[in-house]
């Protein structure tokens, strides 16, 4: 019998993304307390540029987006959101969506499959996802279970189940 496999990735959707952006946008102008203290959310490709006038306002920018992408379903896991900084006479927040699982956290993960899963588990890092493949389908529906249950700091989600 073939062996049967599913990939781990970490991608966040960007149709959805951009809905969490553009409802952040809306309620921005539309609330009281964003009124006269330039706030603004910039969004072009991964990357996202905060705006306010002074660093609360900025921090308060980025709850409202934060909010919006738990919504849409986005875990806060795949953004990473720097601290604010001031640049002219407006404070800043860079913040970008991440894709794809880095080498150190693909290697994470690789070890807690080696060491807790089940032994007929194998796993591959390939590029930016992991391949990981049994004879045992219930094997492999343990080790999703497994990885779901641990804390990481990446969003992961299970694809390409054969």
């Amino acid at each position: 019998m073939a062996d049967s496999s599913f990939d781990i990735v970490s991608k966040v959707d960007k149709m959805e993304a951009d809905n969490a952006v553009n409802q952040a946008k809306k309620e921005i102008e539309q609330r009281y307390d964003f009124k006269g203290v330039g706030a603004s959310v910039d969004w072009s490709g991964d990357d996202l540029l905060l705006k306010a006038s002074s660093e609360e306002r900025v921090g308060a920018v980025l709850d409202v987006l934060q909010s919006k992408l738990i919504k849409r379903g986005i875990s806060l896991k795949s953004l990473d959101a720097g601290k604010p900084f001031p640049s002219g006479k407006e404070f800043r927040i860079e913040a970008k969506l991440k894709n794809g699982i880095e080498q150190d956290a693909a290697k994470k993960i690789s070890k807690i499959i080696r060491d807790e899963a089940p032994k007929s588990i194998k796993s591959q890092i390939q590029g930016d996802e992991l391949r990981v493949s049994s004879k045992s389908r219930d094997d492999l529906q343990a080790t999703i279970a497994l990885l779901k249950g641990k804390d990481l700091e990446v969003d992961l989600q299970f694809v390409n189940f054969r």
